[in-house]
């Protein structure tokens, strides 16, 4: 059996990962920057390469894959790292700390046709693997709701609060259930220890299908509990993790209705159910070594670990928040002088103005200024480096890329969409031919139009809704088709002008237009 699978960190966790590849024959290399760590392993393992140089385990072509476990903080520069040198990898909760990050390193996978597994070992548990078979198979009715604890006294970390540390496998494992993502994060807790670092959190989220979730995590607790609870209309399931025997049992209790109007629980002793006895960290590594060697895809994909993270991110969001909640199905994290929905990400080096809001899944990358008085409506991504002005509506599914810049007063309408190169492909790189992209003062452009770039969008021009506009937009015009020809002329309230000569005047706020070498002059208002 080749050995052609590396282990990058063998402290805490990575040391159970080194004895399980090892075991499976397919270990190679273990690097680690902590020399003791290294000595021990030499000794325990004598015919494995020992060393604290990353850059010799990547160079090495035989190597087909890594797994990561080193802090939180470094999975990003790792795992990245890794992919450019065409290593499959498989990288420990979460996938990273920031979504950008996380994002790049998925589309970077799927770009080098390589795999990339996070480490949620839960789904790799015989326990959880049989409770979801019975969840599937709707022994359980219609789910009602489900909660996790996971509780400890322990190991306390200093780079992640307990919600990142502990919260990613229950996060996983309800996702996977649930088979939707939320539409309301809630999530409270507190830093008893260490200043910014909770120690304690209550997670709530709420689904579509009526679902509701709870997860409490703590470092801080008298005793250790990892249970995991899914409530159904037939029956109960409780997988408990600190047992040796009836880690997971099946109640089959249920309401029934006295009179059609009085509730009354009808229980019923729980019912061991028979699970293998396969260690979930083996069966993982197994998965992870199968994905390499016969291109099976895995549960636990990146994909799979950027809606965790998604949520992660959410629900921290959620936790700056220690007062109002929530209201009408809408909590809104209020940040300074401007809102910030929990399900919105917004990356550091992000300058936000007073009054603005930012809704539903949107995602301000580094470096891009907004100003005052701004609407960003639900899955809107704005950067990086992008320049806003004040008083602008974007809204739901925009995209404005980095080349673009938004004056005042500026209106983008549903699914319009900007182009940052000319002429695109999937296989060629073009980030530094990007083209720029002006919209001027008070310009509106409507719903599913599209402007290529490298054009100017004059003052208070109108697109019309579907347009496809290629050239630069004179100030005030009315541009509609594909490609987009200008058919007219509007005021500044957007009223398509009507002309008797070359004057007009808006019949909806009277102002007087001039048109003078096919340009349009203002006036002045009807008095």
């Amino acid at each position: 059996m080749c050995k052609d699978i590396a282990v990058i960190g063998s402290g805490y966790w990575g040391k159970n990962i080194v004895r399980n590849l090892y075991q499976l024959g397919r270990l190679k290399y273990v690097c680690d920057i902590n020399g003791s760590l290294l000595e021990e392993i030499k000794k325990i393992y004598p015919d494995i390469q020992v060393t604290s140089d990353y850059e010799i385990v990547l160079r090495d072509r035989q190597l087909k894959g890594v797994m990561i476990s080193t802090p939180a903080t470094t999975h990003y520069e790792l795992a990245k790292k890794s992919l450019m040198f065409d290593k499959c990898v498989f990288v420990e909760k979460p996938l990273a700390m920031d979504l950008g990050e996380a994002e790049e390193i998925v589309n970077l996978a799927r770009k080098r046709h390589l795999r990339l597994m996070v480490g949620h070992i839960l789904h790799y548990h015989p326990a959880v693997r049989r409770l979801k078979d019975i969840v599937f198979s709707g022994e359980l009715g219609k789910v009602y709701y489900i909660f996790s604890n996971r509780l400890n006294i322990g190991r306390i970390r200093t780079e992640e609060n307990i919600l990142w540390s502990f919260a990613p496998h229950d996060i996983s494992l309800i996702l996977s259930i649930v088979q939707d993502d939320p539409v309301e994060i809630v999530s409270r807790g507190n830093s008893y220890l260490q200043n910014g670092v909770e120690d304690v959190t209550i997670t709530y989220l709420k689904f579509r299908s009526g679902i509701d979730a709870h997860i409490f995590v703590s470092w801080l607790n008298p005793f250790k509990e990892q249970k995991f609870v899914v409530i159904g209309s037939k029956g109960m399931i409780v997988f408990d993790d600190t047992v040796k025997e009836g880690k997971l049992l099946l109640y089959r209790h249920n309401i029934e209705w006295e009179r059609g109007q009085i509730p009354i629980a009808k229980k019923s002793d729980g019912e061991v159910i028979k699970v293998g006895g396969e260690e979930p960290l083996r069966e993982e590594c197994i998965a992870f070594i199968r994905s390499i060697d016969e291109g099976i895809d895995v549960i636990t994909n990146g994909e799979e670990g950027l809606r965790v993270l998604k949520v992660l991110k959410a629900a921290e969001s959620s936790l700056k928040i220690k007062s109002e909640g929530f209201r009408k199905s809408e909590f809104v994290e209020s940040i300074g002088d401007y809102f910030v929905h929990p399900t919105a990400i917004v990356d550091d080096g992000v300058k936000i103005g007073k009054g603005t809001k930012i809704w539903h899944f949107s995602h301000i990358l580094s470096g891009s200024e907004i100003g005052e008085r701004c609407t960003l409506g639900q899955n809107v991504v704005v950067g990086p480096d992008v320049r806003i002005g004040n008083n602008c509506k974007i809204q739901n599914n925009v995209s404005v890329y980095k080349g673009v810049t938004i004056e005042d007063d500026v209106f983008l309408g549903p699914s319009m969409v900007f182009t940052n190169v000319y002429n695109p492909r999937a296989f060629i790189e073009r980030k530094n031919e990007f083209l720029p992209t002006l919209l001027k003062r008070g310009c509106s452009v409507g719903a599913n139009a599209t402007i290529i770039c490298g054009n100017v969008i004059g003052e208070y021009a109108f697109i019309g809704a579907g347009a496809v506009v290629n050239t630069d937009v004179k100030p005030h015009a009315l541009m509609v088709g594909v490609p987009a020809k200008q058919i007219g002329w509007v005021c500044y309230c957007g009223t398509t002008l009507k002309f008797s000569g070359d004057v007009a005047r808006c019949r909806y706020c009277g102002k007087q237009f001039v048109l003078r070498d096919d340009q349009l002059i203002f006036k002045g208002e009807e008095l």
